[in-house]
């Protein structure tokens, strides 16, 4: 049976973002700066889908080592881990969830990744559908083996131990501006080139503005191709 938040699939990043602005969700559900990791020449590319699952999360926080002696200090938007939530037993690939895309939220101003080759396949193992990564990722070519969408804002060639240490999971993270729950829906969508994040109680009220928005844009379109202004156009089929 299709789950009724899988109707979200019917559209676009875009068009969802432009959802949740309409109904005043902090960030309109957008995770910006993070993007596909780059390929590499030795794996086959596979075709590019739309993935959508609920989001299972992990927050890192910062460590000192000998080789970084100095950690990151973390802004005030960076989210505690809750006092009920604590970190995973053991290394935190080993607790991620089937069919969810999991989250993971690093200190930013860090050099080091927070994945690499093996948590990667351990996930994938357990059943993951996606990663994104509010920070950084190694081991490319492990990456792009495992046929996962692994999403992030950057690359390294440095190991997670050496900065940071995961504080918590299943919490609250922040993402620019979004706020991510556990079980929160994701979509990365690779034709808009985004990621973004519905509220899991905002998911009806989502999919009822969609056919609406959708339309309405689709009106737009089609009178600004034939000669119309946008600002006529948005006047006949757009409402404040």
């Amino acid at each position: 049976m299709v789950a009724r938040w899988e109707k979200l699939l019917r559209y676009s990043a875009c068009d969802i973002a432009d959802a949740l602005l309409k109904l005043g969700v902090p960030g309109a559900g957008f995770l910006p700066d993070i993007t596909p990791m780059p390929h590499t020449s030795r794996i086959p590319e596979t075709p590019p889908e739309k993935v959508l699952a609920p989001a299972s999360t992990f927050l890192m926080i910062p460590k000192a080592t000998p080789s970084f002696p100095n950690p990151v200090s973390l802004p005030e938007t960076y989210p505690p881990p809750s006092s009920s939530v604590g970190p995973p037993p053991g290394p935190y690939a080993d607790s991620a969830e089937r069919d969810t895309i999991v989250i993971i939220c690093q200190p930013p101003g860090q050099s080091c990744a927070v994945m690499g080759g093996i948590m990667a396949a351990r996930m994938k193992r357990l059943g993951v559908r996606g990663v994104v990564v509010d920070g950084r990722v190694r081991d490319l070519v492990s990456l792009a083996e495992t046929g996962l969408p692994i999403w992030s804002k950057g690359t390294s060639i440095i190991g997670a131990g050496a900065e940071t240490k995961v504080a918590a999971y299943n919490c609250q993270l922040r993402v620019g501006e979004s706020t991510i729950e556990p079980g929160d829906l994701v979509m990365i969508d690779p034709f808009e080139n985004g990621v973004v994040a519905v509220p899991k109680g905002k998911v009806d009220e989502v999919l009822e503005l969609l056919p609406k928005l959708v339309a309405a844009d689709e009106k737009v379109l089609g009178d600004v191709q034939h000669g119309t202004s946008v600002a006529e156009a948005f006047k006949q089929h757009r409402k404040t």
